[in-house]
């Protein structure tokens, strides 16, 4: 066997904990004790995914997750996850009113497009939007053109923006994929926060050549289509993670300062008659739970930068 050269490892990134220079590496109980607002320690930020997937997708580079698994034209999946867009959405906004939830919507610009009369429920219940990306076939991924995906990302959010009449201050990219660029194109578009990295339970801060963003993480693993259909766990399943992920999240978060529960859902996922009831007991446990704060994505950011600014 061949003796392995010092210099295969060596490369201009090689750095403690990890090998890019996008934040700063950092130990979860070595940081500053974060505190949100009215005493509570844990934030709970509550994303829905309103999502247009096109008939006639591409898949390139990749089929999107929850995308058209079935040969042209697969009006199967793709009314089902109009469903959502035009009956779950509502059995949602029922249970938010119910339980005193602020959740964040991250949309699809096309879908804006496409259902003024949704994005306008949106709005007048006053919830924050985020911008989904154009639709969830127009993917971001290594090796794109960089000018292709500069002129798509600044398309999705003037559009976006314009439609809804709001600031649009984060971005949540379809299926979580990202270029080396997308974090630098995002930042010169007057994006203030991502949502595709998911490595952390509180903000940090991500360094782009266009300034600072910061990083919120958006968690996968209590993602509902993740762990209904890509790990097949029963809506029950689901629904007792959410509990102990809570429960653990709260107790850390006394012991050790403030934290951040992340959930992700979709209303033609959820939004089902034979499943609004699990995101129901979700809601009504999290909310009966001393110390959770229900907020949306930015106001937890604000928060998040009061404390470091009070700090210096």
């Amino acid at each position: 066997m061949t003796e392995l050269d010092e210099s295969y490892l060596e490369y201009p990134n090689r750095s403690y904990g990890m090998d890019h220079e996008r934040y700063d590496w950092s130990l979860m109980a070595n940081r500053s004790p974060i505190e949100w607002p009215g005493g509570n320690t844990l934030a709970l930020w509550v994303n829905v995914g309103l999502q247009f997937f096109p008939l006639n997708q591409k898949g390139e580079p990749f089929k999107v997750p929850g995308g058209m698994t079935m040969p042209y034209p697969d009006l199967r999946h793709y009314t089902l996850r109009d469903y959502g867009n035009r009956v779950g959405i509502y059995r949602f906004f029922k249970a938010f009113d119910r339980y005193g939830i602020q959740p964040t919507v991250a949309m699809n610009t096309r879908l804006a497009e496409r259902n003024p009369q949704l994005l306008s429920a949106v709005c007048d219940r006053g919830y924050e939007i985020i911008c989904h990306g154009m639709h969830m076939d127009a993917l971001h991924y290594g090796g794109m053109d960089p000018v292709v995906e500069r002129d798509l990302i600044r398309s999705s959010l003037d559009k976006l923006r314009h439609l809804s009449g709001q600031a649009v201050r984060g971005w949540l990219s379809p299926a979580k994929s990202q270029s080396h660029h997308t974090p630098d194109y995002l930042s010169s578009y007057d994006i203030d926060y991502i949502c595709d990295w998911v490595n952390d339970e509180l903000p940090y801060e991500f360094k782009t050549s266009s300034g600072p963003i910061t990083a919120m993480p958006l968690s996968t693993e209590l993602e509902d289509r993740f762990i209904i259909m890509n790990n097949l766990h029963s809506e029950e399943s689901w629904l007792q993670q959410i509990k102990d992920a809570c429960d653990f999240l709260l107790k850390e978060s006394q012991e050790q300062g403030g934290r951040l529960l992340s959930l992700s859902v979709h209303p033609w996922l959820l939004g089902q008659p034979h499943r609004i009831k699990k995101l129901e007991e979700a809601l009504e446990y999290l909310t009966s739970q001393t110390g959770v704060w229900s907020a949306s994505a930015s106001d937890i950011l604000d928060a998040y930068h009061d404390n470091k600014s009070k700090k210096h």
